[in-house]
């Protein structure tokens, strides 16, 4: 720009300096004076308006001040905004957030709703498992533990899945405990399939635990069984025992052997391992250890003989499983006879003992009818001696030895054939050896002492004989007659005859005492009642029904 020239301060002037451009020099020259008058006059005009309109111009400054000043409170306000904008941000971002949850949550309460029917049925299962089980639907309630065990596979990570898997869970529990006390009560094969079915089905056990659970159930129903019967009567508990274990032993072993395979495949799952045979042995022991514990209870022969009968039969259907133990039986019972008899014996022995101390030496009336001799007797006659009948004592012991025989004929092992034999000759032996002792520790007077050996030989040619032809019908030939000849020999001596006189005295009876004087066929002996000495004189010896007793269930003598 060259030097003197004044720039243009805005396009407005320009035509302002268009017009001085057009102007002469002396107009130029006039030029400022006029704009001098103008701005003069200009001024006047404003102070005139001033003037005029100061009100106006007072007004506009206050509001000019006013919104200076507002200005500036805006300015801060706007600053404060600007600080305040990131929170609003980080706010409308939470808000936006807030809002998307809600959205999603109003979204999976629509889901809910949409599928409420199948939720609640999901929930409901449990409580409807456990009523199938409280009902014995186990079929549904096992599907069902299958469905909800299947959810919790696919969704494993869900709560609620977990939840209702651990409450079907414990309903399962209790399914298998109703189903081994199914077990343990008295079901049958069809049932029994049943529930080893639903076991298997729910996987607790593997096979061999299977099997061991079923022996173990009903192996307490069946001890259940026994330790409800009545132990009060020996006779009915010990009957009713081997009736059980014929019954229900014979059952198991069938549903066992039904339910459970054997091992015909190699297969080591289905391999027993003895635990049938195991249990079934068991039982057996138990069975025998607990006849082996009441029999000696047991004071009656014919009690004795039905329940041999009993088990017997018992052993002989288990065989049809294999459980034939009729072989441990006779060592039992034999037992049992041998001390019932030597009781028997020892009673009889100790009565007559009591009964002769307290006899009075009287002579009794004699007997109507004729005694018999034994050389007179029949082979097949077992009527007791009515000679016996003037002798309360040995009619006492008589009696006791045809109860103890009585006793005996209902059960008469073949083994205790020498063992019984011994034991009637030593209660022979005792008696005479009582009398001997009684004969050496008394005083009699002379016709005390006639009717005492008078006793001794009816003890020696009546009552030993015919005590020995009453044992031969239960056991022919059993008694040795060289013990029998040393037994006696002692009261043979007491009245001047000694045991070898008393033979060949007896020696024309068809071969003595124990040898083939009777049939070897054995009588029906009944129990015999007990005669007791009367401690009066005038007592006396008296027959039932005014005659000998020879009934067909055996001899008595009845005092």
């Amino acid at each position: 720009m060259a030097p003197g020239f004044v720039p243009l301060a805005n396009v407005a002037q320009q035509p302002y300096v268009s017009e001085l451009l057009s102007f002469t020099l002396d107009r130029l020259h006039k030029e400022p004076e006029l704009l001098r008058v103008d701005a003069e006059r200009l001024r006047r005009q404003m102070q005139e308006v001033a003037v005029g309109n100061y009100r106006a111009f007072i007004t506009a400054a206050d509001a000019l001040q006013s919104v200076r000043e507002e200005v500036s409170s805006i300015d801060k306000h706007l600053e404060s905004l600007i600080s305040e904008v990131p929170k609003l941000t980080s706010g409308c971002s939470e808000f936006m957030d807030s809002a998307q949850q809600i959205l999603e949550k109003r979204r999976l309460n629509r889901t809910l709703l949409a599928n409420h029917s199948t939720l609640l049925d999901l929930l409901e299962i449990p409580q409807l498992m456990d009523t199938c089980v409280r009902n014995g639907n186990y079929d549904e309630a096992l599907d069902l533990e299958a469905f909800v065990l299947k959810l919790a596979t696919m969704h494993s990570k869900l709560p609620v899945i977990q939840s209702l898997a651990e409450e079907v869970r414990q309903t399962t529990q209790s399914m298998l405990s109703q189903l081994l006390q199914r077990l343990r009560s008295n079901i049958q094969l069809p049932e029994c399939l049943r529930v080893i079915g639903y076991l298997r089905r729910l996987g607790v056990f593997n096979e061999h635990e299977m099997r061991l659970q079923f022996l173990k159930c009903r192996e307490a129903w069946l001890a259940a069984i026994i330790d409800d019967l009545d132990q009060g009567n020996v006779y009915e508990f010990l009957k009713r025992m081997a009736d059980c274990h014929r019954v229900h032993l014979f059952d198991v072993v069938t549903q066992y052997r039904a339910i459970f395979a054997d091992d015909t495949s190699g297969n080591e799952e289905n391999y027993d391992g003895g635990l049938l045979f195991s249990w079934a042995m068991h039982r057996i022991t138990s069975h025998l250890n607990t006849l082996q514990t009441m029999l000696p209870k047991t004071t009656e022969g014919v009690s004795l003989a039905i329940i041999l009968e009993q088990c017997m039969y018992c052993a002989m259907s288990l065989g049809w499983v294999g459980l034939d133990f009729r072989g441990l039986l006779p060592s039992l019972f034999e037992a049992s006879v041998h001390n019932l008899f030597v009781r028997n014996m020892a009673a009889t022995v100790e009565n007559f003992q009591l009964v002769l101390d307290s006899h009075r030496w009287v002579p009794l009336p004699s007997v109507g009818l004729a005694s018999k001799g034994s050389n007179e007797e029949s082979e097949d006659d077992l009527a007791p001696p009515y000679s016996l009948m003037e002798h309360p004592p040995l009619a006492i012991f008589v009696n006791g030895v045809l109860a103890a025989l009585n006793e005996l004929r209902h059960c008469a092992p073949i083994n205790l054939k020498s063992v019984l034999a011994l034991e009637l000759v030593q209660a022979l032996q005792t008696v005479s050896d009582y009398l001997v002792l009684y004969n050496k520790t008394r005083m009699l007077r002379d016709s005390e002492s006639t009717l005492f050996l008078s006793m001794c030989r009816a003890f020696i040619e009546i009552a030993s004989p015919y005590c020995i032809r009453c044992f031969s019908r239960c056991y022919p030939g059993g008694v040795n007659l060289t013990e029998l000849n040393k037994a006696i020999e002692a009261v043979c001596n007491l009245v001047g005859r000694t045991a070898s006189g008393l033979a060949r005295r007896d020696s024309g009876v068809n071969g003595a005492f124990g040898y083939d004087i009777l049939p070897s066929n054995r009588p029906s002996l009944n129990s015999s009642n007990q005669a007791s000495s009367g401690n009066d004189a005038d007592s006396a010896t008296v027959v039932e029904n005014g005659g000998p007793t020879n009934l067909d269930n055996g001899p008595q003598i009845a005092e």
